[in-house]
């Protein structure tokens, strides 16, 4: 009882907003923002709603008669936070302390404050701290009235000085550049490995999807691995990688990502952007799914958005993977299965269970065939421009030079194949 005393005690509120073209059914959505509450060890979340406004009021978000109704519910449970799942500006932010006298953070923050807690690495460290900042950075325009007076320059310095809040931010700024070379010297790193598992026969299966779909059940089935995997949102931040072998098939590094989300805040998809690369480098990404979940269509939706604006093309060779068939009624488990089946480049499966993963892996073996295959080339002098493209290319496993020129072996797609026979 002791520890629960100790937990700051946090109420969930979901703005639905009529006006916002792009809400969600609002019961799941807040449902959501609560599991993300839960996931925070320190939070006692001790109620929940969802609050339905026709628009946005811009200096309090909520209209006052809803604000005095909400402000004798939390001070009647005691309420220390209050959690609201969406945008809160600086403005807004300020107005509902000062009415609710607690302390409000918005998804952004929300989201920044799991990651903050979870992050093991020091690239994952650095990635949250820098985002952490950015999102701060914002909450400086007119947020807190203190930052508005002048700080006057030295003695000898002519002019007004500057403000606090122009001091802050150009303080920020400057820890965002520290932090900026220390990931780019972590990155350059996780680059020089990336380039030595390019020389090595080794296709990339990457595993993205929303966050809590099962990745790192399947990622610990398929690879015998122990990831963190709990029925919780953002149980695993930092990237992991193992060598699998694929029966019947080619030996792959399985490379499990962190969980996307709906409105994922963009600082933390920008300082991401680093550890996501793995999926740009993919030659196979499984997308996986909560097959069981309600809101399964709306999250693939989300996923897809996230991976395009971070550049994975549609050409990409991608495998649906329906996950949670566990946690479907048998008949509704059947009706997925059948309707898999139909579809091509879909599995349904149960990560938990084992079912399904023996058609997964075939599917994977037959898709990364074609990926890279070694052959023996044998150029003369001559062929210099050839040679030239090889090495550029990256795909030389070995040269041995001969009276006549050059034998060298290659590891190449058959893409790359066709660019060279048309050189």
């Amino acid at each position: 009882m002791e520890h629960d005393r100790k937990r700051t005690r946090a109420w969930v509120l979901h703005p639905e907003i009529k006006s916002d073209q792009h809400r969600r059914d609002p019961e799941p959505a807040l449902a959501e923002a609560v599991a993300l509450a839960q996931a925070l060890p320190d939070l006692d979340v001790v109620g929940s709603d969802v609050v339905r406004l026709p628009k946005a009021h811009a200096g309090m978000l909520f209209g006052s008669g809803k604000i005095e109704e909400l402000a004798q519910k939390l001070k009647s449970e005691e309420v220390e936070l209050v959690l609201i799942d969406g945008p809160v500006s600086p403005v807004q932010q300020r107005n509902l302390e000062k009415a609710w006298k607690v302390k409000i953070l918005d998804r952004t923050g929300l989201i920044l404050e799991i990651f903050s807690d979870r992050a093991r690495t020091r690239e994952g460290v650095l990635q949250v701290e820098m985002a952490a900042l950015s999102y701060q950075r914002t909450r400086l325009v007119r947020a807190w009235t203190h930052l508005e007076r002048q700080r006057g320059g030295l003695g000898f310095v002519g002019g007004p000085g500057e403000t606090q809040i122009e001091a802050d931010r150009r303080a920020i700024d400057d820890q965002l550049v520290r932090l900026r070379r220390q990931l780019d010297k972590v990155v350059k790193t996780r680059t020089l490995h990336r380039a030595a598992r390019a020389k090595v026969p080794y296709p990339i299966v990457a595993l993205v999807g929303y966050t809590n779909a099962g990745k790192s059940t399947l990622f610990n089935r398929l690879t015998g691995a122990e990831v963190m995997a709990e029925d919780m949102l953002f149980a695993t931040l930092d990237p992991t990688m193992r060598r699998v072998l694929l029966p019947d098939g080619p030996e792959v590094i399985l490379s499990d990502t962190v969980g996307f989300i709906s409105d994922l805040p963009t600082e933390l998809v920008a300082a991401f952007r680093a550890t996501l690369e793995e999926v740009l480098a993919a030659d196979v990404i499984l997308h996986v799914r909560d097959i069981s979940h309600d809101e399964t269509e709306h999250q693939a939706r989300d996923v897809a958005a996230i991976l395009t604006s971070l550049g994975v093309d549609e050409n990409r060779t991608q495998i649906e993977v329906w996950n949670k068939l566990d946690n479907l009624s048998e008949e509704e488990a059947d009706a997925r299965r059948q309707r898999a089946a139909r579809e091509e480049g879909i599995h349904a499966i149960s990560a938990l269970t084992g079912e399904g993963i023996d058609g997964l892996l075939a599917d994977i073996a037959e898709k990364l065939q074609g990926t890279k295959h070694q052959e023996m080339l044998s150029l003369d002098f001559s062929q210099g421009k050839q040679r030239a493209w090889l090495f550029a290319q990256d795909v030389v496993v070995s040269e041995e030079q001969t009276e006549s020129g050059f034998d060298i072996t290659v590891l190449w797609t058959a893409k790359q194949r066709a660019q060279y026979d048309g050189l």
